[in-house]
């Protein structure tokens, strides 16, 4: 047997490996980690407006800055990890990740909560290209791989179940912090296990990391972020212009010097494949689409129709419960039924459960509530372990952290989009809404604010007074839940149809690769 043979026959083995479960278990905690910490937030804004008083333009920020700091670095994280080493990032990561978790847990103001989430974003940057990275690594049947694709979405969906039931739990008995507290004994698992269990992977012909591409990056990313935000909320000003010229012309630069870099942090060639550039453009608008939505209807559930915050998370259940059922099995449909049917299928799924909640009202009942929710997870489910996989499979597994890095940063661009468009939509209709003629002042401004501020402000009015602007405030939440539902709908169902022209003869490998 010739030594080529000998290397392959080992490699093969090393890749049915009992060993790779285990390192698998490990790399989900981390997922498990992102997406307790983002759900929680939308949970307990209702009580975080009541505590810090943020304005309604600082409680966006809140929502928002740790989608546009992790946006801006993934791409730059996901090089470095390919770099120094996956599982090094990740488990620095990690600990980083917890201990700013703390800061999150016991801000003082809405500038210090904005400052932590920021660097929550950092932090959170190293994890996700890793954990995605090392799975490509670690798994060389596609077959398996997609299995752990779909394990790895699926916890992500569980976390976002997870988040929200234990989130609601605490916020019965404690403060608003302590929902960010629950990532510490999380973290600690991780990195005592990671410590043994995982494999070390780097690219070998890497190259150095280059910081100039990397502050193009943030910079660029950031700044037409904010662009859009500032747009949507208070229309075009000097300062947008300069945001949107500052950003356009960084990121501009960057993917110029990219192609000039012996060893680019992003390798631009890779979006010629025309399955990765329509995988990464699929994810991008989706979440897009899900992302203001799922930030607001947590005040929907608690602020418009009453419930407690763990009966609101329990409400939120069946999106989770449906993308980890379709999560687990997506990657055998894919190769039953094709990739661009599953993707399409799943978009439309999306695209129709969010055109339903265009009907809601403040009376509307639970029924039609969980059951958009569950088909939104359904097809979530389907649509982002599918993409994933062929994001990962596109690629050698040498670029995996630069490939893992671009999907999620389009998933982070289109979170942070989603909340500044479509929460500003919800926004600048709620904040058209009429208050009785006896409320004004400070009173009247911080009802303006927010459906917190309004609640808030409703305790120092007379109980008819307080009852006429808060129904006057609700209504005016969900006529803008409403239209951003709808514009919502309309960008899933546009990305349902360009996914079929753009996935068009992509299909899932099979064979270990060597």
């Amino acid at each position: 047997m010739s030594r080529t043979e000998q290397l392959t026959q080992a490699k093969g083995a090393e890749g049915r490996s009992p060993g790779r479960w285990l390192a698998l278990s490990v790399l989900v905690l981390a997922v498990l980690l992102v997406a307790v910490d983002a759900t929680v937030l939308g949970l307990a804004t209702p009580a975080l407006s009541e505590d810090l008083k943020p304005t309604g333009t600082q409680l966006l920020w809140i929502g928002d800055i740790y989608s546009f700091v992790i946006a801006g670095l993934l791409v730059s994280m996901g090089s470095l990890g390919d770099r120094i080493g996956r599982k090094k990032l990740l488990l620095v990561g990690a600990t980083a990740f917890g201990a700013v978790s703390v800061l999150n847990a016991y801000a003082t103001s809405p500038e210090m909560m904005i400052i932590a989430r920021a660097l929550l974003g950092v932090a959170g940057a190293t994890l996700m290209p890793s954990t995605l990275a090392l799975i490509r690594n670690i798994f060389h049947d596609p077959k398996e791989r997609s299995l752990a694709i779909g394990i790895w979405g699926a916890t992500a969906s569980a976390g976002a179940a997870v988040g929200p039931v234990v989130g609601g739990a605490l916020l019965q008995h404690f403060w608003w912090g302590s929902v960010f507290l629950i990532n510490l004994p999380v973290m600690i698992v991780l990195v005592i296990v990671g410590i043994k269990l995982l494999p070390e992977s780097e690219n070998p012909v890497a190259g150095p990391w280059d910081l100039f591409s990397v502050g193009l990056s943030l910079v660029g990313i950031i700044g037409v972020v904010y662009a859009v935000k500032q747009v949507a909320t208070r229309g075009m000003g000097w300062e947008v212009w300069a945001a949107a010229v500052i950003g356009a012309g960084a990121l501009y630069t960057f993917v110029r010097r990219q192609f000039t870099l012996p060893a680019p942090l992003l390798d631009m060639r890779l979006f010629k494949h025309r399955g990765f550039s329509g995988a990464v453009l699929a994810d991008l608008l989706t979440v897009f689409g899900l992302s203001g939505l799922v930030f607001f209807l947590s005040q929907f559930l608690q602020l418009v129709q009453g419930r407690d915050p763990l009966e609101a998370g329990l409400a939120e259940l069946p999106a989770a419960v449906g993308a980890v059922v379709t999560g687990l099995v997506a990657g055998k449909y894919a190769r039953e039924y094709g990739v661009r049917a599953l993707v399409t299928g799943g978009l439309a799924a999306i695209g129709i459960a969010l055109a339903a909640l265009t009907v809601i009202h403040k009376e509307t009942g639970y029924p039609l509530l969980g059951a958009a929710l569950l088909i939104v997870g359904l097809g979530a489910g389907f649509s982002f372990t599918v993409t994933a996989d062929v994001i990962l499979s596109s690629v050698p597994k040498e670029q995996a952290g630069s490939a893992s890095a671009v999907s999620e940063t389009a998933y982070e661009l289109g979170a942070a989009l989603g909340i500044a468009l479509l929460g500003s939509v919800v926004t600048g209709v709620y904040q058209g809404f009429t208050a009785p003629a006896s409320v004004t002042g400070p009173v009247a401004d911080a009802a303006h604010e927010s459906l917190g501020g309004a609640v808030e402000a409703a305790r120092s009015l007379d109980p008819q007074t307080a009852q006429q602007m808060l129904g006057a405030a609700q209504e005016a939440f969900v006529d803008g839940l409403r239209l951003a539902s709808g514009v919502g709908a309309a960008v899933l169902l546009a990305t349902a149809v360009a996914a079929w022209f753009l996935l068009k003869g992509q299909e899932l490998q099979d064979g270990i690769e060597h």
